[in-house]
């Protein structure tokens, strides 16, 4: 029998290869493992809450409601929505990108959303843009106007401010001391 699991937490590829060993090592022949679901084969129910702990043990989350798993799903498509702008020239807006990627309004993306992290996809997204920052910052490869343009800011500027704001740390500030934590991207909020 399929079953489609939603597993929370999946942000890389380590991710799928972890969830995968772990599916596998729980007895289920693995269909498909994508970042925040997997398609499994095998018994007729899953076991559901030794799964649960098996996922829970390498920092994943079986999720089980239906606004959870969109919830997710959310975060997960904002993922590949930061790519997105970093790859297009002119990128098409958020609300457009998630609606197109999952089917709904944007209005109910938006308020399901908020419900269950308690901040809008706007926000998320901007923590998510400013880890991607402080990624960029860390390797030294780029210049800070090299990396606003590539995260579609609209100047230096821009970009320095919203770093201030949301890290309480200036840019400057970061580059001098590289103990200013960075947040993994399963952890924002």
């Amino acid at each position: 029998m399929e079953h489609h699991l939603h597993i929370k937490n999946m942000v890389c590829p380590r991710c799928i290869a972890t969830v995968t060993e772990v599916l596998t090592q729980q007895g289920l022949k693995v269909q498909e493992v994508k970042l925040g679901e997997a398609v499994v084969t095998g018994p007729e129910e899953v076991n559901a809450p030794a799964l649960s702990l098996a996922l829970q043990a390498h920092g994943f989350e079986l999720l089980q409601e239906k606004e959870e798993q969109l919830t997710d799903l959310i975060k997960t498509t904002l993922l590949e929505y930061q790519r997105h702008l970093e790859e297009e020239y002119q990128p098409i807006t958020t609300s457009v990108y998630l609606a197109e990627k999952l089917g709904m309004s944007y209005q109910h993306l938006s308020k399901v959303f908020s419900q269950h992290t308690d901040t809008t996809i706007e926000k998320y997204l901007i923590r998510l843009k400013i880890e991607r920052v402080k990624e960029l910052i860390s390797y030294g490869e780029l210049t800070l106007s090299e990396i606003a343009h590539r995260l579609q800011y609209s100047s230096v500027q821009h970009l320095s401010n919203q770093f201030k704001k949301v890290t309480g740390v200036s840019v400057t500030d970061f580059k001098k001391d590289p103990t200013v934590e960075r947040f993994p991207l399963d952890k924002l909020v």
